[in-house]
């Protein structure tokens, strides 16, 4: 199943990380922008005319997070965005990071 087809699951702790390799194969199923960053957390940016249609990406973005109940860090200034996601129980990557960055990527 496409990850973007799949649902985020909470973590509740006590899980690992996944270590580079999983991560890698799972980075290949993400959009080329969406970069491993030292195997803890994702990182993507987006260019935009403004900062209004930043801003209304972020509203897009949060939205998703809401559906999925697994929220991202998100910094914008005028006309770029950028998205941070892991899972922050854990201090590292977990399939539900890769769920919610294919499901941002829907918005291309």
């Amino acid at each position: 199943m496409e990850l973007k087809n799949k649902r985020c699951i909470p973590c509740e702790g006590g899980v690992p990380a996944l270590v580079e390799k999983e991560c890698d194969e799972l980075l290949s199923a993400l959009d080329i922008k969406w970069e491993v960053i030292l195997v803890h957390h994702l990182e993507r940016n987006w260019k935009f005319d403004n900062f209004q249609n930043a801003l209304d990406h972020v509203v897009k973005l949060g939205a998703i997070c809401e559906e999925e109940n697994h929220h991202a860090d998100f910094e914008i200034g005028w006309g770029r965005v950028k998205a941070i996601i892991y899972t922050h129980k854990i201090d590292g990557l977990t399939e539900s990071d890769f769920i919610l960055a294919a499901k941002f990527d829907t918005l291309n």
